[in-house]
C-alpha cells in the first residue's frame, strides 16, 4: 500500500471544522449519562435495577456495532472520503432518535421497553457518526504534538458541549414545567443543537488533508481483530481508559441524586455542580497542553487520574461538608477531567499510526470502533453500577409529581457511588496504564 505525503500542519478551518462535531457528541453523551437514569426512576416510575439495565444494554450492543462500523468505514470509497458520508448519515439520524427518547409513553413496563428501544436506536446512530469521526485524526495529522493539538480543539468543543448539556438540560426541564413535559421540551431543544453541530463537522472537514490510499487489499475482519489484540500498547490504553470512563459514568449518573437527596437541592443545584465540574476543565486545558509538552502526554495522563481519584475521595465526607466544600472537590475533579479526556484520545492516533507502520495494515476504523465500544460501554457500565448501587441501598422509585423519603441506606449508596467507587476505578486505571510504554516521541 502506498499513500500521498501527509501534511504536517492543519488550517484553522480544519481544526475548527473537525472540533465542532464534538460539541454535538459531548452534548449527546452527557444528557443521557446525566439524566436518563434519573428520568426513568423519578419520572417514569421504572425500578432502579431495570433502569440501569435499560441504560447498559444499548451500550453493550455497541460492542458489536462499533468495530463493525469501523471496518465498514475503512473499506468505504466515495468522493467524500472514507469517513465523511457516515458523519452525514449519523448526524441526521441521531438528533431525531434523541428527541424521541425523552418522549416516552406510559409508565413502568411500557416506558421501560420504549426507552430501551429508543436508546438502542440512539446508540446505533451515534456509532454511525462517532466511529468514523474518531478515526479521522490519524488520517489528517501525522505527528506527536500535532495530534495533541487537534485533540485539544476536539476537547475544547466537547467540554463546551458537556457544559451546555450538563448546565442547560436540567434548566430546560425546569423551564418546560418539569416532569414529562419538561423532559420532552428538553429533548427537542437539545436535538436541534446536536443537529447543527454534527452536520457542522461534515461540512467543516470537506477540505481536510486526508491520507489517500492508492491501493489496498481487503483484510478479513478476524485478521484485523487479531492484529489489534496483539497490540500491547493499545490493550494497555484501552484497559486503563475503560476503568476511567466507568468511573465518570458512575459519577455522572449520580449527580441528580446527589443534588436532590444528599445536598437537598433541585435542577439548579445539578446545573451548579456541572458548572463546577466542567468550567475548570475548559480553563485548565492550555495548562494540560503545556504539561504534556514538558513531560509527555502519557505521564500527564497518569497524574490526572491520581488527581481525579483524590478529589473524588473527598466527596465521601460530603454529607457533613458545606455545599461550597463539596463543589470545591467537584472543581478539582473537573481540572483532572480535562486531562483524562484529552490525553487518551491524543494517544490513539499515535497508536494507530505506529500500528500501520509496524503491520502495514491501515485499520484506523477498526481500532476506533473498538475504542468507541470501550468508551460508550464504560459509560454504560458506570450507569449500571450506579443503578445497582441504588438498588442495593433500597432506593424507592417514583413517578413525576410524587414525593418519597429515601432510607438512609439509599443516601449512603449515592455517596459511595459518587465518591469511593469512582476513586477506586481511577486508581485501578492509573495502575493498569503503567503497562503502556511511556515513550515520549516528537
Amino acid at each position: 500500500m502506498s499513500e500521498t505525503p501527509r501534511p504536517r500542519g492543519l488550517s484553522t478551518e480544519v481544526l475548527l471544522g473537525y472540533g465542532v462535531g464534538s460539541l454535538g457528541t459531548g452534548i449527546y453523551s452527557t444528557v443521557p449519562g446525566l439524566l436518563l437514569l434519573y428520568y426513568m426512576t423519578d419520572t417514569l416510575g421504572i425500578a432502579a435495577g431495570a433502569a440501569g439495565l435499560a441504560v447498559f444494554l444499548p451500550k453493550f450492543w455497541d460492542v458489536v456495532t462499533d468495530p463493525a462500523m469501523g471496518l465498514i468505514s475503512d473499506r468505504t470509497r466515495s468522493r467524500w472520503g472514507r469517513r465523511r458520508p457516515y458523519l452525514l448519515a449519523g448526524g441526521l439520524a441521531l438528533p431525531i432518535c434523541f428527541a424521541l427518547l425523552f418522549n416516552a409513553p406510559g409508565a413502568g413496563e411500557t416506558a421501560f421497553f420504549y426507552t430501551l428501544g429508543l436508546y438502542t436506536l440512539c446508540a446505533t446512530a451515534f456509532t454511525v457518526f462517532s466511529v468514523p469521526y474518531i478515526a479521522m485524526p490519524a488520517e489528517i495529522c501525522g505527528d506527536y504534538h500535532g495530534s495533541t493539538r487537534l485533540m485539544a480543539y476536539r476537547m475544547g468543543f466537547m467540554t463546551a458541549g458537556i457544559l451546555i448539556a450538563g448546565a442547560g438540560a436540567p434548566l430546560l426541564v425546569k423551564l418546560g414545567g418539569g416532569g414529562r413535559a419538561g423532559y420532552a421540551m428538553m429533548g427537542w431543544v437539545v436535538a436541534a443543537v446536536c443537529l447543527v453541530a454534527l452536520l457542522g463537522a461534515f461540512w467543516g472537514t470537506r477540505r481536510a488533508p486526508f491520507v489517500r490510499e492508492v491501493s489496498e487489499t481487503p483484510t478479513p475482519v478476524t485478521a484485523q481483530l487479531r492484529v489489534a489484540a496483539q497490540n500491547q500498547p493499545f490493550r494497555a490504553l484501552v484497559g486503563a481508559y475503560v476503568l476511567q470512563v466507568t468511573a465518570v459514568g458512575c459519577l455522572l449518573a449520580m449527580v441528580p441524586y446527589f443534588a436532590k437527596y444528599v445536598v437537598g437541592g433541585d435542577e439548579d443545584t445539578v446545573t451548579l455542580l456541572f458548572i463546577c465540574l466542567v468550567a475548570p476543565a475548559i480553563v485548565t486545558m492550555p495548562l494540560w497542553l503545556a504539561v504534556s509538552r514538558r513531560i509527555g502526554k502519557e505521564r500527564a495522563y497518569t497524574g490526572s487520574l491520581l488527581l481525579f481519584a483524590a478529589a473524588a475521595t473527598g466527596l465521601w465526607w460530603s454529607p457533613s461538608l458545606s455545599f461550597a466544600a463539596a463543589a470545591g472537590c467537584v472543581a478539582v475533579m473537573g481540572t483532572a477531567y480535562a486531562a483524562t479526556q484529552l490525553f487518551p484520545f491524543a494517544m490513539l492516533p499515535d497508536l494507530q499510526q505506529a500500528a500501520a507502520e509496524r503491520s502495514g495494515l491501515r485499520q484506523e476504523g477498526v481500532l476506533s470502533g473498538i475504542w468507541m465500544a470501550v468508551d460508550k460501554g464504560g459509560l454504560a457500565l458506570g450507569a449500571l453500577l450506579a443503578g445497582k448501587a441504588l438498588g442495593w441501598g433500597g432506593f424507592i422509585a417514583s413517578e413525576a409529581g410524587t414525593s418519597v423519603v429515601q432510607p438512609g441506606s439509599a443516601v449512603t449508596a449515592i455517596v459511595v457511588a459518587m465518591s469511593l467507587a469512582p476513586a477506586a476505578l481511577c486508581l485501578a486505571s492509573a495502575a493498569l496504564f503503567q503497562r503502556y510504554p511511556l515513550d515520549r516521541r516528537g
